[in-house]
Formats: C-alpha cells, structure tokens, sequence
C-alpha cells in the first residue's frame, strides 16, 4: 500500500514539560516523526507546552503552538489550521491521554481529522487493566494472576485471596506513577490508596507479584500490510521488581535461548495484532521464569512510541519514530528504505555486532529523605547508554558516563567494606546496587550469596567476577613491567586509563603513554543495523580496541560539540537544544560537525543531525583520543552545560582550541574571588562574600559578613549543595557536609540579601557589541533558585531605573569577561540597587525559554559568533511582540511522597512549560504574583 495522498497536513501532540517518567526522549521521537512527514510533502503542526526541545522550535515543524495540553488548545488550532490526521504516538502517555479525550468529546469527528499511528481500541484495551488483562486470556498469551480493584474495599479482597508479596499497578498513568510492590500487609493499606488516588479513573490492576522473574522488553513495527519486524530485544539487568525505566538494561537480550526469544517474538506479534488494527510502533514487556523452563508471561503493551523506542533506535541506528510515521501515512516496511545502509529495505531486523549496556541517572540528592529503594515507580531522571564489542566494555563505559566522580565500575579505591551494609543493599535494590555488587565480590562475599539476594541472573554476576579477577592479576604487576597481552584484555574490557592506573598505583598519563608506546590504540567502529553484511552510510561510530579503524577522518575543516551527558536536575534537555543549534549553525558555515554525547534520549544523538556521531562517554580519555584523531579546529564546551565546561581546563593545557570563550575566562567566572575583583574594579555592587576552606574559618567569616548567609561550592549546575544558614550551628554544619561531599571545591559565603528580588539576563557577546537577548523577572523572590522559580519575560514591575542597571551591567561583565558567545547574569535587586549573583559565560537553561518567547534562534546566532563567521552587528533581529511569557517550573514530587516540598536555593525541579499572556491582568498572573506579595510582606 502506497503512502495516503489524502493526507495533506498532519498534527503531532508532544509530551509537555519533562517530568520524571516521560522525559526527553519523546523530544526526540516528535521531532523525528516531524522531520519524517515533512519529507513526504506533508504540513506538520506540532502542539507542546515545553519551550526547552528543539521539538518546539521552528526547525522542526511547519507550525508550532506553545499551548497547554488541554482540549481548548487542541480545538483552537483546529479551529484555525485545515488537519486531516493527528499523530499521537510520538507524545507519551500525556499525548495519548489528551487524544483519547478529545475522541470521546467527539472533536475529531466534528473536524473530520483521522487518527493515525494508532486507534482508539488499541488504547484502551492497554490502558485499562481489566480489558488488558481479558484480552490476553482470549489470545492464550499467559499473565501473572490478577484482578482490577475500583475501591479500598475490592483490593483488600484481592490481596486476601493471592496473599504477599504483591504488585499494584495504577491504570492510565506514566513512569509506573503510583506502582508499588506489596511484601506484608502493614504496607499495603498505605500503598493501595495511593495507587487508586494516583489513577484518573481510580482503578489499579493487583498482580501477584513474580519477582525474580527476568524481565525483557521488544520494540515493534507493523505496517497496513499486518507486516511486524522486531527492532529490538532488551533485556534487564535487574529481575522484576524494579521498574524498567529505573533498570539497567542490556541489548541485544544476553541470556535468553533462542528457542525462547522466538516464542516471546511469536507472542509478542499476536498481541500487538489482537488489540488493534493500526500501522506504526508498539513496546511489549515480558517477564521469564529464571530456571529452565523459562516460562513466558506477558506483563504490558504500549501501543506507541515509548520510553525504550529512542534506546532502542540508537542501539540498533534503526530510527523506529521515523520509521513508524511513514507507516502511519500508508507505506509498507518494504516501501521504506533503511537509512543506516540506504540499499536495503526497511523491513528487516537489526543484527548487532555489538552490545549495549544502558544505566539509569538518579538524582536522589537533591530530594533529601527521600525512599531510595527501587520499585515498580520509577524515580530515575535520565540515563546513559554505552557500546562495546562486549557487555563488559559497554558495562565500564556506561558507568563512566554517569557522571557520578567514578571512573568506572571499581579500581578507583571508593569501595565500600561494611559488610552489613552491602548485604542489606544488595536485598532491596537502590540507585548504587550495581557499585554493591562489585564490592560485595571485592569483599569476598560469595557469587551465589549476591544472587540468592538480588536474583540477577548468574552470567550477568559471572561479568562482573571476571573483571575483579582481571584487577586482580593486574595489581601483581607494576608500570614498567604489566604485559601487554594484559593491558590489552584491560583496555578491550573498557577499563579507562584512570582505572588501571589506581591498580598500577601510577599516573593515568603514564598509563596513555604505556599503552601507545604498545601500539594499543582505541578504533572507531561503525554502528550499521546489519553486522557488517551491507556497506553503511550513516557516519555513527562507537570506540573498542581492535585493529581496524573505521572511521575515516575528512580533509575538510570541523568542530567538535560536546554534548552534555545524560539528563539531570539542573542539567535537562534545554542545553541538548543548545547542542543541536550548535550544530546546525557550524554546518551552515561549512564545517563538518562532530558531536560527542552519551545520552540515546536526545536529538544531539540522532545520527543525522551532525555530520559525525561519536556514542561516547563526555569523559576526558574518550574525548582527547576523538579530538587526536579528528584534528579539529577547536571545540565547542559553552553548549553543553557543566558536563563539557569541566573539561575545558584540561582542553586549555593539552593547547586544544576552545571555541568561543576561553578557558581563562570561564574560570575567572566560577572564581568568586576573581570575579569580585572584576566587578569591584567596575564598581558593580555585589552581595559581600568570602572564601574558606574550613568550619572555622566559616565561623570567623560569618560575623564580619553577617546572617543570613549563602553557602555554596563552586563549579556545579542546578544549585547543587547550596543553602541559606542562619545561624552558626547550621553554617558549621553544612560546610563540614560540603568539604566531605566535594573536598576539591572551594566553598562560598555570600551574604544573602533578605526581600531581594532576583532577574537574570541572556546576552550574544561578540568580545566588542553586546545584544541583550532577554532580561526576565523572577516571581518568586531571591532564595528560591532560578530554575524552580517563575520567570517573566520581560520584566513586568522592575523601574526603568533598575532595567538600565541591569543593561549596563550586562555589557560591562560580558566585555570584560572577554566573553564570544553567550553570557547569563543573574541579579539581586533591593531598594533600587542591582547587585550581581553571579555570572556565566555559556548557554543557559533560560536561552530556549526565550528563543521561543521571541521567535529567534539565538543559539544559531551565538555559535556563528563563536567561530567567528559573524559579529554581532550582523545580525537583524526581530521586533519584540507584546505581551509576555512565563516560564514555569514544574516538579515530580508524586515520585516521592515522603519529603518536604520545600523550595530554596537548591534546584529541584526536573522540566518547565512556557505560557503566554497579553498583559499583566490574566487571571494566571494575578494568583501566581499575590503569593509573592503575601510572601514579602511576611
């Protein structure tokens, strides 16, 4: 069947803001989905309220409305664009919820708009338990035993009659949101009515529990044709009971018979077919009994476009969002050609020659008391993924991609030795328990012990032992005398320099040069979907030690962007719509781009969007040896946040061109101490501060500064850390904390200026003009950190006075700051004086904010400036529209329940959404500014 003519223009509905459970990743498949259609011919209107993706800009759609994801939206751009279809598959259950709501109000059907992609039935069929669970048992597709619950009193049957330990899975939620497992009674009560509270149709499916069970995920495609291909299988590293977004995961499947696999393919195919009749992408989870039966039980379908499909499409190079919009529109798998080899079809299964090992990141410090246990709700909020020519390689590459100050997975002297402690973790699974059981081994606590206590699969457990025995026989050798037969096995067994250099008690550089006096070099091999059978097209490399190289460096003049890792609280994706931008600016001044990033849920690593994809660890060893063998112009760190300005120190003295802002004034920037003596000798005012490197000095500092003050270390992102003390007990112990927590930090004692209110400015510096891109207003008053506040764009009640002082000051900091790119400044204004926070000479959360508030690519802008293609003054900006933009913070505090939800100058909150107002009397506005005022009058 060819493509469907009739359909001329087509809507996507995206996720909204990033909260945990439904992140970036739905940013990257709405934009491959648009970019897809639009190569068909096809007007693409795309609705999201988040302004921080490169989804909601320009490049990516025909027409992009920044409205809530709500009904009125969806009726207001109906009632304004001809749509003949809406693609809710690329959206998350956020967009899949909102479709199904305008179905059942009957909007579609008054706008004659079709939906593709999926249909009606196969949504409720999966959403709700109940005809989940009745349909599987039509097809004979086994399920643990379960019933549904619609009350307190119903579950409280149900969990009578399966008795402990059991599992409560709340229906129409994301991220296993309101999910627990059940092991005694004393809990369940508790644990039932939140997961009723939790569903929008107060309903939760109550299984009994299979834990120890492996757990698998596939990712398929189906065309009009009824033709399915598997894309991908995975397999997770944890058994059942954690959920999958919050489980190390592993592809292609390790541990599972091909016998087996084919059953769970056979299953997996008859389910997608039972519970709808509709082109394009589908999940399916599966759980197999770990003993040699391997009995298979089904445990859910999602039919869309899920949280896996973007890791599955970069483990794989097969873009299954793009893939499934065409199937959407009509075409056949055979129609379709596959875009890694580009002579072969669509319709196969990817062969891997590779594995890879994907790790989630949790951000548990930054929700003190908070239940770090894992479960059935997921609290992770983003992820690494790694590739090796083994797990072992992939598995110490993911972890040194993690960002987490480990080198990897052990030789790095950080072990824990508490015996009790590790037993007690290794039972009940936590964000660590990979670091456990490598510690529990290293101990000498025995492998059977580990696996009757996690019941991880013995193989998995087996890797893990290896890599001990290998530290093992290495720590017999010193430098001058370790073999190279056994550096060698090392360094294929992904150990970084660093760690090899713990066991050899030497220097990570004298581990570099031992190995290249060897002639052990890192490679570069082509991730092709087809294991080497047909020529790949696509430019997208991993890095193993073999012999043959495979990536073959041009003679044209390149950059390199680093990208900024895997996602965090005050690291999301705002700056991986920086890195895109980045890239797409220096293609546009003929350089060949090259992108360093280790994140599979983001745009910057879809392998079309730089010329060159490199899917490695933002870690020094990594980056040095892409960089020797590259040879580029320089490299680009202000896009990526703190993950790439950390390395600009080491780039400077290695004598390797950063692009754009030096490394100089990067750090006279996180130097308060230098950056005070900037501002002083510009007589800009600051709040008085000091530098200490103990509690005793912190004491002695705090009476000639005075409280309340703030303490914070330097060189972190979100506000890691920092607090406002009173007093000098707290101020005591709060630095004893941070010296413990970051003993290479220098620690900050600002005096915090009480009832202050705080703005923040976004400027283009060219080292001669400065443009000022955006100056916002914060609603919230100084305390409480920019990321968590709400900020208007522009400012709505700062004087004229104090909008010229922060102008000003803006330019003066960015000159002397000698700053190529863009700066952010963050203000303190108390009685008409502007007093700086604190400045940063890189891409900031707020840049997208305000690139979508005025309608200009301001980081495309900043990158030609950087690469000195263009100076300010060569660029005509767009007249400023009236009204204004709000950007609001929004939090995922429902994943723990059990802390405070309290505010300060520590970030917490894990996405944002923009909303527009014509002025100042929207009914919004009003109730969000009163609580300002109750606030300040207190």
């Amino acid at each position: 069947m060819p493509k469907d003519n009739s359909i001329k223009s087509v809507l996507i509905i995206g996720s909204g803001p990033i909260v945990i459970g439904q992140a970036c990743e739905f940013d990257y498949s709405g934009s491959q989905a648009a970019k897809s259609l639009r190569e068909e011919g096809i007007e693409v209107t795309l609705i999201n309220s988040n302004p921080a993706t490169i989804m909601t800009d320009k490049v990516t759609a025909d027409n992009v409305y920044l409205l809530p994801l709500e009904v009125k939206s969806i009726v207001k751009i109906l009632e304004e664009r001809k749509i003949d279809a809406v693609l809710p598959t690329m959206g998350g259950q956020t967009a899949l919820n909102l479709a199904m709501k305008c179905e059942d109000m009957g909007i579609w059907k008054k706008y004659n708009v079709r939906m593709i992609g999926v249909d009606t039935e196969a949504i409720k069929v999966t959403e709700d338990r109940d005809l989940f669970r009745i349909r599987m048992n039509e097809i004979d597709v086994p399920m643990a035993p379960s019933k549904i619950a619609k009350s307190f009193l119903e579950g409280k049957s149900i969990a009578q009659e399966f008795g402990f330990p059991l599992v409560i899975r709340p229906s129409f939620t994301l991220g296993g949101s309101g999910g627990s497992v059940v092991y005694d009674k004393e809990n369940f009560d508790a644990l039932l009515n939140r997961g009723l509270q939790t569903s929008p149709i107060h309903e939760v499916l109550i299984d009994k529990a299979v834990l120890g069970w492996k757990e698998y995920e596939l990712e398929l495609l189906r065309d009009n044709n009824d033709n399915v291909a598997i894309i991908c299988s995975i397999e997770n590293f944890d058994p059942m009971g954690v959920h999958t977004g919050d489980s190390i995961t592993v592809a292609p499947a390790q541990t599972l018979s091909d016998s087996t696999y084919q059953r769970m393919r056979t299953m997996a195919i008859k389910m997608m077919r039972s519970i709808g009749n509709f082109a394009g992408g589908c999940n399916v989870q599966f759980a197999v009994s770990n003993d040699e039966k391997e009995d298979i039980i089904a445990i859910e379908i999602n039919p869309r476009v899920s949280r896996s499909s973007a890791l599955a499409s970069k483990a794989t190079g097969y873009p299954i969002a793009r893939i499934a919009s065409k199937l959407a529109i009509g075409y056949r798998l055979d129609e379709l050609q596959n875009q890694i080899t580009k002579s072969t079809s669509a319709y196969f299964e990817p062969t891997l020659d590779y594995v890879i090992v994907k790790i989630p990141r949790w951000n548990f410090d930054k929700f003190k008391g908070s239940n770090r246990e894992l479960g059935f709700q997921m609290k992770s909020v983003g992820e690494v993924m790694a590739i090796g020519r083994s797990f072992q390689e992939a598995l110490q590459k993911a972890c040194q991609s993690l960002e987490i100050k480990r080198n990897g997975l052990g030789a790095d002297g950080k072990e824990i030795t508490n015996q009790q402690e590790l037993l007690k973790a290794l039972e009940r699974p936590s964000w660590n328990r990979l670091f456990m059981i490598y510690d529990a081994m290293k101990l000498g606590i025995s492998i059977k012990t580990i696996q009757k206590l996690t019941r991880i699969d013995m193989w998995f457990l087996q890797q893990i032992e290896e890599l001990i025995a290998l530290e093992n026989e290495i720590e017999k050798y010193k430098l001058a005398d370790i073999p190279k037969e056994l550096l060698y096995e090392a360094k294929q067994k992904g150990y970084a320099d660093r760690q090899i250099a713990h066991l050899l008690d030497c220097l990570e550089s004298e581990v570099y040069k031992k190995r290249n006096d060897f002639g052990i070099k890192r490679v570069y091999k082509l991730v092709d979907t087809c294991a080497a059978e047909f020529e790949a097209k696509t430019p997208y490399y991993y890095s193993t030690f073999e012999d043959e190289n495979e990536s073959v460096r041009s003679d044209k003049k390149k950059v390199i962007i680093l990208g900024s890792g895997p996602n965090r609280i005050g690291q999301g994706i705002e700056f991986d719509y920086s890195c895109v931008h980045g890239v797409l600016a220096a293609k546009e001044c003929g350089y060949e781009t090259i992108m360093i990033n280790c994140n599979p849920e983001t745009v910057s690593t879809d392998f079309s969007t730089a010329d060159k994809l490199y899917f490695e660890p933002v870690f020094w060893e990594h980056i040095y040896d892409i960089i020797l063998h590259e040879k580029p112009e320089g490299v680009i760190v202000q896009l990526g946040g703190q993950t790439a300005l950390k390395l600009a120190e080491k780039l400077d003295r290695y004598g390797i061109k950063i692009i754009g802002t030096d490394f100089k004034s990067l750090d006279l920037a996180e130097d308060r101490g230098s950056f005070s003596t900037l501002l002083k000798e510009n007589n800009i005012p600051y709040p008085k501060f000091g530098v200490i490197q103990d509690a005793e000095e912190a004491i002695e500092l705090s009476r000639e500064l005075g409280f309340p003050l703030l303490v914070r270390p330097s060189y972190v992102l979100g506000g890691q850390s920092m607090k406002i003390v009173i007093n000098e007990e707290e101020l005591e112990q709060h630095v004893v904390k941070l010296l413990n927590d970051l003993p290479d930090n220098k620690v900050l004692l600002d005096h915090f200026l009480e009832h202050a209110i705080e703005a923040e400015a976004d400027a283009i510096c060219d080292g001669k003009d400065v443009y000022i891109i955006g100056i916002m207003e914060h609603i919230e008053p100084a305390g409480i950190h920019s990321g968590d506040s709400y900020a208007v764009l522009p400012p709505f009640d700062l004087s004229e006075n104090v909008i010229r002082q922060i102008e000003q000051h803006t330019k003066t900091i960015a000159l002397a700051l000698n700053t190529v790119g863009l700066i952010n400044i963050q203000f303190a204004v108390k009685n008409e004086v502007v007093y700086i926070i604190e400045a940063n000479p890189r891409a900031s959360r707020t840049v997208p904010f305000i690139a979508k508030a005025y309608d200009e690519p301001y980081v495309n802008y900043a990158t030609k400036v950087m690469l000195r293609e263009k100076k300010v003054s060569d660029f005509k900006f767009n007249p400023r529209k009236k009204g204004y933009a709000i950007k609001i913070p929004v939090f995922s505090y429902e994943k723990f329940p059990e802390i405070q939800k309290e505010l300060g100058p520590e970030m917490k909150s894990t996405g944002e959404a923009i909303y527009f107002i014509d002025d100042l009397y929207d009914e919004y506005f009003q109730n969000v500014y009163s609580e300002r005022n109750l606030y300040l009058s207190k």
